[in-house]
């Protein structure tokens, strides 16, 4: 593997006016958490059009608290232990684990393998009196039928939480994803669509879900919360600057991250547009070379969806071996990685925790068995830059 490669899955994203930032905060020597916070939360609420948004440290994070306020006993309607989460199978660690943590079953669903996204007709055939939630996973940019999946939810009352994590922007008939679900969770990490380092959101329908996401997030405590004096009135024997009411972690944000996301999330529409725009060149020059055209499908957005692309997400076809594509790729300086994490249910902590039994899902197997994903450049892109690329392919076949 070379030390360095021409075409990594992650450039640098932070520019000298968003390290700018950070510093300025330094400076002031209130690291954690404070006024950029709530300035973040604020910016993102007002143009992502949430109900109510809470930075975190992460959209793992993001993830559990959504399902740690869904069993939560302050929540009126809240899951009971063993209920049924519906999660597709191609999915991240973080996205199924708050499921299993929180005792409740995950139950995996197939994946349509034109769009990376969860299966609706096998979804249908998943769903069941003990299934009362949807993890639902929107793949790189790319999502699902939202109209179709969005009736079949409510007809059966289902609740919705929505790991955006990858797709921060994308739209489905020009309304965000991250705004179906009763929960959304968002990732800033290095490699997304926009960054604050480690970082990510969580977003509800309902104050009484958010004051719940609230105090879990730091420690249980009632600080903070609209109810805090009513609270304090209640329990008149304890300081009331720390009362716990609640079970909790302590999963808040520091300020220096939140000072670099809301510098970029500013400028969130600017990032997409030139990936979007890389995406399409290199995507283009890839598929006009004959003997790459022959051994690759690239993957479309699906019907009604304006994408935020994460990544370029790749079929190799069936007579060229992957593994040895791959290795040749990377040699070549094109970094590489599967599509999420593949078909999770082949993972080896599915097994040790006995998440499943001998289950097939012959899409998502494609998925692991034929795809791969390269990086998206951040900055605009030359001919020769990409013409390096294509060249890397074709000597990789």
């Amino acid at each position: 593997m070379p030390k360095k490669f021409f075409y990594p899955l992650l450039e640098n994203p932070y520019r000298k006016k968003d390290l700018d930032k950070a510093i300025k905060v330094i400076k002031t020597g209130r690291l954690t958490i404070g006024n950029h916070t709530d300035k973040f939360e604020k910016k993102f609420t007002e143009k992502m059009k949430t109900k109510y948004s809470l930075m975190v440290n992460s959209g793992s994070s993001a993830n559990l608290l959504a399902l740690q306020c869904l069993i939560n006993p302050y929540r009126k309607k809240r899951l009971k232990k063993g209920d049924y989460v519906l999660i597709p199978t191609v999915c991240w660690s973080t996205s199924l684990w708050p499921i299993v943590q929180s005792g409740l079953k995950p139950i995996f669903v197939d994946i349509d393998p034109i769009t990376l996204n969860i299966d609706i007709k096998d979804l249908i055939k998943k769903i069941n009196s003990k299934a009362k939630a949807l993890m639902l996973v929107h793949v790189l940019g790319n999502c699902t039928n939202m109209g179709e999946l969005m009736k079949i939810l409510k007809k059966k009352k289902i609740i919705l939480i929505e790991d955006t994590c990858e797709s921060i922007g994308s739209k489905y008939k020009n309304k965000y994803l991250g705004t179906f679900g009763e929960f959304s969770s968002f990732s800033f990490y290095s490699s997304h669509q926009i960054s604050s380092g480690e970082g990510g959101m969580v977003t509800c329908r309902n104050q009484d879900d958010y004051e719940i996401l609230k105090s879990l997030r730091a420690h249980g405590w009632s600080r903070g919360l609209k109810t805090e004096k009513k609270i304090s009135k209640q329990n008149k024997h304890l300081d009331s600057r720390f009362i716990f009411f609640n079970s909790g972690f302590n999963l808040r944000p520091t300020d220096i991250s939140a000072s670099i996301g809301l510098s970029q999330f500013n400028d969130m529409g600017n990032f997409i547009s030139i990936r979007n725009k890389n995406r399409d060149i290199i995507v283009k020059a890839l598929k006009k070379n004959k003997l790459v055209n022959n051994n690759f499908h690239f993957i479309e957005a699906n019907k009604n969806v304006k994408p935020s692309w994460f990544g370029i997400p790749i079929y190799i076809k069936n007579r060229l071996n992957r593994r040895k594509f791959i290795m040749k790729l990377e040699k070549r300086g094109v970094e590489t990685r599967p599509i999420i994490s593949g078909n999770f249910i082949k993972q080896p902590s599915v097994k040790k925790y006995k998440l499943l039994k001998n289950s097939k899902f012959l899409n998502s197997d494609v998925v692991n068995d034929h795809g791969f994903f390269i990086g998206l450049p951040t900055k605009k892109i030359n001919n020769i830059f990409v013409n390096q690329l294509v060249k890397a392919f074709e000597e990789s076949i």
